[in-house]
C-alpha cells in the first residue's frame, strides 16, 4: 500500500471497519493495514486498534514502564532507600491485585519524598525513555494528533519528560504531591482522577467531553490501562518493559516495541493539520 497518498475508494464494495465508526471512504480498513506490518501483530483486537490509531484524534499514553523504562516512584524509593518495600506495592498495582489508591497511598506513605528529595533523584538518575517513543511522540505531534501523559506517577517527575517529547505541561493527567512551606512532603491531591483505581477512563472521558474527540487510543503497559477501553476506542497494551499477563491477554495490539506503531502512524494517519510547504 502506498505511504504516500490515500489509496483510490472502489464505489462497489463496502469497507469493513473494526472500530465500528463512520471513517471517511478512503480510510484503510485495519485488514488492509495489518498487511503491511513487518510481523504478524498479537491482540484480542488487532484491526480495531490499527484503525483507531490510523485515524486518532488523541492518543493517550501511560508514562512508567512505557514512555520510560522503569517505574519512576520505584526509581524515587530506591534513591531513598525504600525500595524493595515500594517494588512489592507497585507490582500488586500494575497487576491488579489491590486497588491503586490503597497502592499510591501505601507508597508514599513509605516515601514521604520532599521536594529536594524529587529534585536529587531526578538530577542523579535521570528518567531513561524506552526505545522509540520519542520517535512515536514525534510522528504523532506531525500528523497533528494531540497527546497525552495519562499517569498514575507524579507531575513534579513527569514535567521534565513532557519538555523533552514536545508535550505541553496542560496535557499531563497526573498526581499532584502536597509539600508544606518547607518542601516538606505533606500528602498527594486525592482530586486528581489517576489517583484512584478507574482514574484513567474517568480521566479519557473528561478529555473526549472537553475536547470533542471521536477517536482516543490509551498506550500503556499495567492493568490501569487497560481499564481505559472504554472510554478509550482502543488499548495498546506494550511489553517491552514488562510483561503482564493480563494485559497481553486482553489488549487489542500488544506490542514488546514501537517499532511497527510508529509505522502504522506514519504511513496510515490521517493528518489533523494541513501539511507544510
Amino acid at each position: 500500500l502506498p505511504p504516500a497518498s490515500r489509496r483510490s475508494v472502489s464505489t462497489t464494495r463496502p469497507l469493513y471497519h473494526a472500530l465500528g465508526k463512520d471513517l471517511p471512504p478512503d480510510a484503510y480498513t485495519g485488514i488492509e493495514i495489518r498487511a503491511s506490518l513487518s510481523k504478524e501483530p498479537e491482540g484480542a483486537n488487532v484491526d480495531r486498534a490499527l484503525e483507531a490509531l490510523a485515524n486518532a484524534d488523541a492518543v493517550c499514553f501511560d508514562v512508567d514502564s512505557t514512555v520510560i523504562m522503569e517505574e519512576g516512584i520505584d526509581v524515587l524509593a530506591d534513591y531513598l532507600g525504600k525500595g524493595e518495600e515500594v517494588a512489592a506495592w507497585t507490582k500488586k498495582a500494575m497487576e491488579g491485585d489491590t486497588k491503586f489508591e490503597d497502592a499510591l497511598a501505601a507508597r508514599l506513605g513509605i516515601i514521604r519524598p520532599s521536594k529536594s528529595d524529587i529534585a536529587d533523584c531526578l538530577r542523579e538518575h535521570p528518567l531513561r525513555l524506552s526505545p522509540g517513543v520519542d520517535v512515536l511522540i514525534e510522528k504523532l505531534n506531525e500528523k497533528g494528533v494531540d497527546v497525552y501523559l495519562v499517569s498514575g506517577g507524579f507531575r513534579l517527575m513527569i514535567e521534565p519528560l513532557a519538555r523533552d517529547l514536545c508535550v505541553s505541561k496542560t496535557n499531563i493527567v497526573a498526581n499532584t504531591i502536597l509539600f508544606d512551606d518547607d518542601g516538606n512532603y505533606e500528602g498527594f491531591c486525592a482530586n486528581e482522577p489517576t489517583s484512584r483505581d478507574m482514574g484513567k477512563p474517568a480521566a479519557i472521558g473528561r478529555l473526549k467531553e472537553e475536547h470533542g474527540y471521536d477517536i482516543v487510543v490509551m498506550v500503556g503497559d499495567g492493568a490501569t490501562d487497560l481499564q481505559a477501553v472504554p472510554p478509550a476506542d482502543a488499548f495498546v497494551g506494550f511489553g517491552g518493559v514488562a510483561i503482564r499477563d493480563a494485559v497481553r491477554e486482553k489488549a487489542c495490539w500488544f506490542v514488546t516495541d514501537f517499532e511497527d506503531v510508529i509505522e502504522v502512524v506514519e504511513k496510515f494517519g490521517r493528518a489533523k493539520v494541513p501539511p507544510g510547504p
